[in-house]
């Protein structure tokens, strides 16, 4: 396979097929991301593409998921995209299921017969990075995109009969709008009606902006017992039907995973565990991105 750079995708997949159809993040302007800050976007050639196809079609018949690589492969032009999904299932029959990463840009870009479209070739999950919904604090992070247009295109993603991924980060919003983050991300989540929410917690990587605002005291970042406040908080606010929540990502002092609403008293008994200190938590060298 020709992976171009570190590759990065949700723990989730840590079993699929990691096919880098493009290369870097179309958008790379998150203060907290370190991930891209080394690659331009790009689509990659479609004959490394095919070659990838042809590696996985001899070598890969037991994983029967893909997820297509870097940042947002739903950046890609429609056809390019019709193509590859075209491609994977007449070469790769046996996959049940393709994934990417996908952004507010990448959505708003693509109507909603054309989402329908992936949705029938096996695009059939889609991980968005909402980190917060708190406007100031996606403003000052770069996001490119308000609280408005996370829930449409989350929501266009659930029209379209995707399985939605929503990922949102602790402690982003620093010591001065914790409250507020943890509030207005739970407000959102329940507007967009994820299949599941994934709850990582901010690392400063010394490659970001972010790092920058550390060194220079214009950020100030949440202690642990601050951390697991706003946690709870965020999740005593959701209001869903239905949904799965998941804080056991390598960042997270400890892990958390049930299902909203009935897990939720059991996850919030475990947060008041870890804030009394009765609760064993990972240790710092074991925290990892």
């Amino acid at each position: 396979m020709d992976y171009q750079g570190d590759i990065i995708r949700p723990p989730s997949e840590a079993n699929s097929i990691i096919l880098q159809a493009t290369t870097g993040c179309s958008h790379n302007h998150c203060t907290f991301c370190g991930a891209y800050r080394d690659k331009s976007y790009g689509v990659k050639q479609w004959s490394i593409i095919e070659n990838d196809l042809k590696f996985a079609a001899k070598w890969c018949t037991r994983q029967k998921t893909v997820f297509l690589a870097d940042g947002d492969a739903l950046a890609m032009p429609h056809e390019q995209i019709m193509q590859l999904l075209t491609s994977i299932r007449q070469m790769l029959p046996w996959v049940r299921r393709i994934a990417s990463y996908a952004n507010c840009h990448n959505i708003e870009g693509k109507n909603d017969q054309q989402l329908c479209q992936y949705k029938e070739l096996g695009l059939t999950r889609i991980y968005m990075g909402l980190e917060s919904g708190h406007d100031p604090t996606l403003r000052k992070i770069g996001k490119g995109a308000d609280s408005a247009q996370m829930i449409t295109s989350g929501r266009r993603i659930r029209a379209a009969g995707m399985f939605l991924s929503v990922t949102c980060l602790l402690g982003i919003a620093g010591t001065s709008a914790s409250c507020d983050h943890a509030q207005a991300t739970a407000a959102v989540l329940g507007q967009m009606e994820p299949n599941q929410i994934a709850v990582l917690t901010l690392m400063i990587l010394n490659n970001t902006p972010l790092f920058r605002e550390l060194q220079d005291g214009r950020f100030h970042p949440l202690n642990q017992e601050q951390l697991f406040y706003e946690l709870r908080m965020m999740l005593s606010g959701i209001k869903l039907p239905r949904a799965q929540f998941q804080a056991n990502h390598a960042s997270n002092y400890f892990s958390l995973s049930g299902r909203l609403p009935k897990d939720k008293e059991a996850m919030l008994a475990t947060i008041d565990s870890a804030i009394s200190g009765t609760l064993t938590l990972k240790k710092e060298s074991f925290r990892l991105l």
